[in-house]
């Protein structure tokens, strides 16, 4: 029987990047779940100053709520010329969470006078892992770290991907992230390095 974990995300893709992840090390016995597979419960805001504050809030909750191992990610753009923003305001840089399309045109156009040679980023991505325990509200508890460098284009281009995947270039690459293939993207990402960091612990968790 595949042990279950639980990724504190209603994000389809994320949960895929984790199942690919998994089976990549080649490790068998875990079930990966979302939110929307998980019973409900109360989820703290992301209020956070930084992506491993926010992304250690999610697992726990979902590890205290649910007694599954919990995965979280809290992941966003942090630009050079931003100042490291939009940063963990990545997701509602327009104002509105999720919306894409928004925070992208807001980005672009904060960024319209500057010049491609400063228009240096990257994606960051902290990953949590926390193993619910016995006698306590969480048992071990780990946050890894992904970065991938690039710069941000001039207008989007690729159909893959999410969030600003389209106006990221990677650091010597010729397609923006939105034109990689997901194996692709999961060898160079922000999140896939973090996960990988989490492998022998899936591992160890596997059995």
């Amino acid at each position: 029987m595949n042990r279950k974990i639980l990724v504190a995300s209603r994000n389809a893709k994320k949960l895929a990047e984790l199942r690919r992840v998994i089976e990549a090390a080649g490790i068998t016995g875990l079930e990966v779940i979302g939110l929307d597979e998980a019973p409900e419960f109360p989820e703290t805001p992301e209020t956070g100053a930084t992506f491993e504050e926010n992304a250690l809030v999610k697992a726990r909750d979902g590890a205290r709520a649910t007694k599954l191992v919990c995965v979280a990610d809290d992941s966003g753009l942090a630009v050079d010329a931003l100042n490291g923003m939009p940063g963990v305001l990545s997701a509602r840089w327009a104002g509105r969470h999720g919306d894409d399309a928004a925070n992208t045109e807001l980005l672009l156009g904060q960024l319209a006078d500057v010049p491609d040679d400063r228009r240096g980023a990257a994606f960051v991505s902290a990953c949590a892992l926390v193993v619910p325990g016995n006698f306590s509200p969480v048992g071990d508890e780990v946050v890894v770290r992904g970065e991938w460098r690039g710069s941000i284009t001039r207008k989007p281009l690729g159909d893959n991907g999410f969030g600003y995947d389209p106006v990221f270039m990677p650091e010597g690459g010729e397609r923006t992230s939105a034109q990689l293939e997901p194996t692709e993207k999961d060898a160079l990402s922000h999140r896939g390095r973090a996960l990988a960091q989490l492998v022998p612990m899936l591992r160890r968790i596997a059995g």
